[in-house]
């Protein structure tokens, strides 16, 4: 049990939130310690199961968004994932200000979800590609306005950057341009180096605005 990665699912629709644990469990790849359906329970679970990563509804009772915060004030070692129909920009954008890794919609596939999940307990961060490209989009209007040749990128960082701009993992980066994912997360690192900021998020937001200033030429 000890190389399955430990989750606490919490929603308050037990159907749902039942059906999401199925899947997890066969998968054979996760052990859900806990449910829970209110922000209360999810803070009581966390606090007493500390497990890898904990997946949050945006409107259950509580408020998801609240829960994450507190989840990251009390117990900063569980990586947050909301899973929610919510498609509203200001709260994608309150999720990664509580520090959630992920923003998955609740259309996903099972697999997807699965292997969404699994990318985030090793240190990626998710956001549904819809909704990436509309945050993309607005956050272009408050970004610095440096220019590409500003960073000093090489064409494999480049080449890179625009995948993550469009929402692949690292894993997928790595799969598409034959690379293995260490690799490529040693390459993110620098690129999030050269950019000056701190995730991927942000680094995606930065390449939009390169793509934009770079068409403008």
């Amino acid at each position: 049990m000890s190389d399955l990665i430990s989750i606490i699912v919490v929603d308050d629709h037990p159907l749902f939130r039942e059906g999401v644990v199925t899947t997890l469990v066969e998968s054979g790849k996760f052990d859900v310690v806990a449910q829970a359906g209110n922000k209360d329970d999810a803070i009581i679970l966390a606090e007493k199961h500390l497990p890898d990563l904990m997946l949050l509804d945006v409107s259950m009772p509580g408020g998801g968004i609240e829960t994450a915060h507190e989840i990251a004030d009390r117990v900063p070692i569980i990586k947050v994932i909301m899973l929610t129909v919510s498609e509203q920009e200001h709260d994608v954008q309150a999720a990664l200000k509580a520090q959630a890794r992920g923003y998955v919609l609740k259309g996903v596939a099972s697999d997807d979800l699965v292997n969404i999940l699994q990318d985030i307990s090793r240190g990626d961060s998710y956001i549904s590609p819809n909704l990436a490209v509309n945050l993309l989009m607005r956050s272009t209007e408050d970004a610095h306005k440096d220019t590409p040749d500003d960073f000093d990128l090489n064409d494999r960082e480049r080449q890179i950057l625009e995948k993550l701009s469009i929402g692949m993992s690292n894993r997928e980066i790595a799969d598409d341009i034959h690379l293995s994912e260490k690799t490529v997360k040693h390459y993110m690192t620098n690129i999030m180096h050269k950019l000056h900021v701190s995730n991927r998020v942000q680094a995606a937001i930065k390449a939009y605005e390169m793509g934009r200033q770079s068409g403008r030429k």
